[in-house]
């Protein structure tokens, strides 16, 4: 399903552990990491969809997450113009995403991914939060900037808020 403006809908998943550390997965057989991500079928709403790709992606169920938040609206990004299939229609100019941070509430050990048919990483490893604004590739470079800027504010250090710079809060400061 591509809306009118050429956007398809899509979720986008921060997985964290309790150590504020993000789940930073590598695409099957290339080196290019990413945050789990997938498509919206017409019959599911966000929170569905990011369930059913959190599974296929990575192996971890309902259980083993906790859900934080997630993105008040949409969030796009554009292909570069050699992504776009112009034989396709309706033509797909990029993604519109709702993210969502997650919590890990189980062992790392329930990560799988063999889950599907045709998986889509083939290795991970938990990284600083930020480290993935320099690690994805650059067209999606914005969209996980205003996604980790907007869900960051809920991850806490030692219950204390942490800026995008990773740096305490000036409130959190004035509390210290």
């Amino acid at each position: 399903m591509i809306d009118s403006k050429g956007y398809r809908p899509n979720v986008g998943i921060i997985l964290c552990n309790d150590e504020g550390r993000v789940f930073w997965a590598k695409r099957m057989g290339v080196n290019a990491w990413q945050f789990p991500q997938g498509g919206i079928n017409d019959d599911e709403d966000p929170e569905t969809a990011m369930y059913r790709e959190l599974w296929e992606e990575t192996g971890l169920e309902q259980q083993h997450v906790q859900i934080l938040g997630r993105t008040r609206y949409w969030l796009r990004y554009q292909l570069p113009e050699r992504y776009i299939r112009k034989s396709s229609l309706p033509l797909c100019i990029g993604q519109k995403q709702i993210w969502f941070m997650l919590r890990l509430v189980t062992t790392d050990s329930n990560v799988c991914f063999n889950r599907c048919s045709k998986p889509e990483f083939d290795d991970w490893r938990w990284v600083d939060y930020w480290h993935p604004l320099k690690d994805v590739v650059y067209f999606k470079r914005k969209v996980y900037q205003k996604a980790m800027g907007e869900l960051g504010a809920i991850l806490t250090v030692d219950s204390v808020p942490v800026n995008a710079s990773g740096y305490l809060t000036k409130e959190a400061r004035s509390k210290v």
